[in-house]
This record gives structure tokens, C-alpha cells and sequence, in this order.
């Protein structure tokens, strides 16, 4: 019964998806708490993941909580910075079945762990700020902590507010592997909510994370959810003492009962979710989840499409439009899913080690010259597609090709008659190791729909 009404209000929401940024501004931004910082680092909106902590030049911060793999942890603990100047020669046998000690690919140029991420050092007479705290190096240097973990740059980000270097985006953006997040502002909101980061924008969810919703049947500050409609909505009510912060308010919505007004919007969970960080009740017509800010929308030509798993990002013929994602295997986690890391792992899952065959396999999608998306999370390169490499105009062979958080996307043609056919087919998700996650391609998921994750 689930499946079937997601089957039949797809389409509608596909509609609402592509027809224009949803009912919200295109330039509202998230807020975020001014909480005491250091000298030197400063709060920046970005595209993706909202407000985020950066340095004196705009760089984001970045921090890189140790995460299990099958064989052992990786990663930093609060208070031990492990990023090293030391070049990693060999792999780490933390992700089997790879034993440890095979020499990595381009060995005698692999960076260090600091040469990709810049430790965001200390000056000698710095002070703690707050959550902001100063760590000693194993090279005996200071560097900047925020609640104990340690900050770095990233070499990706070439601007104020790229988050190029990770995310911590839900729905498919979690790569096995150690990833490095970005140090995200807190956002203003009452102590009952917090924001996820999602492909289609920072998502308001209550701190448990059931989303809530708001209705155009409502005022400003007023609600008119009444009586059957309190069977399926519940209004998210606010304390006695409640006081306006930042984008929110507080109503009476009866004597001595108020609820919580986001941007002028009384807010509400749906009773029937049934799953956390839930996008379902969007589906009920004239309710809508609540975005503190909207992701940018794909470029011209692009489509969302509705597939088995929910809604997909196509081509301008419909074709399921994949990401390629890859960390590797040594102590440092780097990542290898740019075209500035080495190719031998894309060249290995795409086309058996042959690059004419990895293009033919898993064409770039190709822009127009000339074309233009309007936002830094969609861009273009120039791609040498003998090498994976980043090029130019100039290169004999070079592709102009769109990218998204500036990697190339593909479409899969497949071989020996094996490939994506129609706008419904997604046959390369969960192309290569580990379902496509650690070296591998996935479609770029807008909704999960039929999923469900663990309350």
C-alpha cells in the first residue's frame, strides 16, 4: 500500500521538484548562531551545506571524525590530530580484501595528508574562544580545535563557501571511507529542531528527526488546522515562555497553547511519516516540508525523474545521470573521486584499466559550450578523457563536461548490450566496490522514497 501511493504521487512531486524552486525565496539563507569566535575565522553562507566556519580568506573549515572500517579505525579522535606531513607510500588493509602494504598508485607523487589538508595552525600567543580550543601537533605546532577537533583546510575550495573537500549530506552522499566533514554553524533555531543537509536543501527536522511541515491553508502566525485535521497533523507546540529567535515565533493558537511559526509558517509533524527525516507528507496537497535554504537547482536540461528508488537526476534525454565516489584504502583516507587524484581506481571499476573503454562504458555528460548553471554546486571542466585529467580548450581531444561539487557526472551506456536504455533504467547504481560507495558510481538521489532508515 506504501509503495503504491508513492507510485502514484510521484509524478506530481517530480513536477513540483523540477517547476521552480518549491514555494520558498531562491535567495533565503539559513541563519546561524553568533557564538564567540577567535580573531582570524568567520561564518560564511554556502551553497550546499549552509552557514560554515571558515578562516580569515573564506576557506571552510573541515574536521575528521575517526570512523570504523572492517579492519580497524581511521580517522582523527578530539584532541589527537593524525594528519601528517608524511607521504602514505602503501595502503592501510582496513577495507578488505585487500591485504595492507600494496603500493599506492602514483606513489612518487602522492601528497601528504597535510599537503591536501592544511592544518589550520595557531599562532603562539593564541587564546581559546569558547568551543574554540588549541591543540599541540605531533610536529609540536598549535592548531586551532572547534570542541576538540581539529581544523583543517582543503585544497579543493578555491572560493568562499566550497564545501569541495566533503559533506555531510544525507541520501547517498555517505561514502565508505573516512570523510572529512565540514565544520557547519549552528543554526538559529529553538533547542526542539535542527537542520540536515539534503540534495534538496537544509531540511527543518525536530530533534529527533521527524520533519515537520507547513500548510497554505494557514496565515501568518495563525494557524487553521482544526478538527480532522489534527487527525493526521500535529501542531509542534512551543513553550509558555517561548520568545521570538531569529526566523521564529511563537503564536497562541489557543488559550495558553502556542506553537512554533518558522518565517511567519505554523509548523507540524505528520502523523503518518513512516520514517525519520521523511519527505511523505509533501505528498498531501498544499503541505510542504520546510527548507531553511534551497539547494540550487540543475542546470538547464537536466530532468529529476522518477525511478524504482525514488526521484533521480537525468540527462536532457532522460538518462539516469551517476557521481563516481572513491576514498582509498591507505591511512590517510584521500580522496580519489577528482579529476586532480590519480584515475588508475575510476579506469579499474569503469573499464577494466582501458580509458577509451571507461568513456565508452560511462560517457561524460557533456555541456554546451558556452553553458552556464548560475551556482557554484554545478560547474563545468575540460577533461582529457585519455587521463581522467583536468585539461583545457586547448587539449587535443578535450570534453567540455558538466560537474557537480566539481566532478565530472556520467551517464551509463554500458557493453555487450547492457546498459542504461530508458528514462527508468538506473543499472550502474552500486557500480563497483562496496555497492559503489568506496570506488564506484551512483545516481544522484534527490528523494529516497522507498527506503526506510532506522528510527
Amino acid at each position: 500500500m506504501r509503495l503504491l501511493r508513492s507510485v502514484l504521487t510521484v509524478s506530481a512531486v517530480a513536477f513540483a521538484m523540477t517547476a521552480g524552486v518549491h514555494a520558498y525565496a531562491a535567495g533565503e539563507k539559513e541563519d546561524s548562531i553568533r557564538a564567540p569566535m577567535p580573531p582570524g575565522f568567520q561564518i560564511v553562507p554556502s551553497e550546499l551545506e549552509g552557514p560554515v566556519y571558515a578562516d580569515a580568506q573564506g576557506r571552510t573549515l573541515y574536521k575528521w571524525p575517526q570512523t570504523n572500517l572492517r579492519n580497524g579505525d581511521a580517522g582523527e579522535v578530539q584532541g589527537k590530530p593524525a594528519c601528517e606531513d608524511k607521504v602514505q607510500r602503501v595502503n592501510a588493509g582496513l577495507m578488505s580484501p585487500y591485504p595492507g602494504g600494496l603500493e599506492m598508485p602514483e606513489v612518487d607523487t602522492r601528497p601528504s595528508c597535510t599537503t591536501v589538508w592544511p592544518p589550520v595552525f595557531a599562532a603562539a600567543d593564541a587564546k581559546p574562544v569558547g568551543k574554540w580550543t588549541i591543540l599541540d601537533r605531533p610536529d609540536g605546532r598549535k592548531q586551532w580545535a572547534y570542541d576538540n577537533w581539529a581544523l583543517y583546510t582543503s585544497v579543493l575550495d578555491k572560493k568562499p563557501g566550497d564545501t569541495l573537500g566533503g559533506s555531510v549530506m544525507m541520501y547517498d552522499m555517505g561514502e565508505i571511507g573516512v570523510q572529512r566533514h565540514p565544520l557547519v554553524a549552528e543554526p538559529n533555531v529553538p533547542s526542539q529542531f535542527a537542520v540536515r543537509t539534503t540534495m534538496l536543501g537544509r531540511l527543518l527536522v525536530l530533534q529527533d528527526h521527524w520533519s515537520v511541515y507547513t500548510h497554505d491553508g494557514d496565515s501568518r502566525n495563525k494557524s487553521n488546522c482544526f478538527d480532522a485535521c489534527l487527525d493526521g497533523w500535529s501542531p509542534v507546540l512551543a513553550a509558555d515562555y517561548a520568545r521570538p529567535i531569529g526566523e521564529w515565533t511563537s503564536f497562541e493558537r489557543a488559550p495558553g497553547v502556542r506553537q512554533w511559526a518558522f518565517r511567519g509558517k505554523p509548523v507540524y509533524r505528520h502523523l503518518s511519516d513512516p520514517k525519520i527525516d521523511s519527505l511523505d507528507g509533501s505528498d498531501i496537497p498544499r503541505w510542504h516540508n520546510v527548507y531553511t535554504q534551497r539547494t540550487p537547482e540543475p542546470p538547464k536540461g537536466f530532468t529529476i525523474k522518477e525511478t524504482l528508488v525514488g526521484l533521480v537526476l537525468g540527462d536532457s534525454q532522460g538518462k539516469t545521470v551517476y557521481r563516481y565516489l572513491c576514498t582509498d584504502d591507505a591511512l590517510d583516507q584521500l580522496a580519489c573521486d577528482h579529476p586532480g587524484a590519480p584515475q588508475v581506481y575510476r579506469f579499474t571499476v569503469c573499464g577494466g584499466g582501458d580509458p577509451e573503454l571507461c568513456v565508452k562504458v560511462f560517457p561524460y555528460v557533456i555541456a554546451p559550450a558556452g553553458a552556464k548553471s548560475g551556482n557554484t554546486l554545478w560547474g563545468t571542466m575540460y577533461i582529457n578523457p585519455k587521463t581522467g585529467k583536468a585539461a583545457t580548450a586547448e587539449t587535443p581531444g578535450a570534453l567540455n563536461v558538466w560537474t557537480f561539487r566539481a566532478r565530472p557526472v556520467y551517464t551509463f551506456a554500458g557493453y555487450n548490450g547492457y546498459g542504461d536504455e530508458t528514462p527508468s533504467d538506473m543499472k550502474a547504481m552500486a557500480w563497483g566496490e562496496f555497492n559503489g560507495q568506496r570506488n564506484g558510481y551512483r545516481a544522484i538521489v534527490y528523494r529516497d522514497m522507498y527506503s526506510t532508515r532506522d528510527q
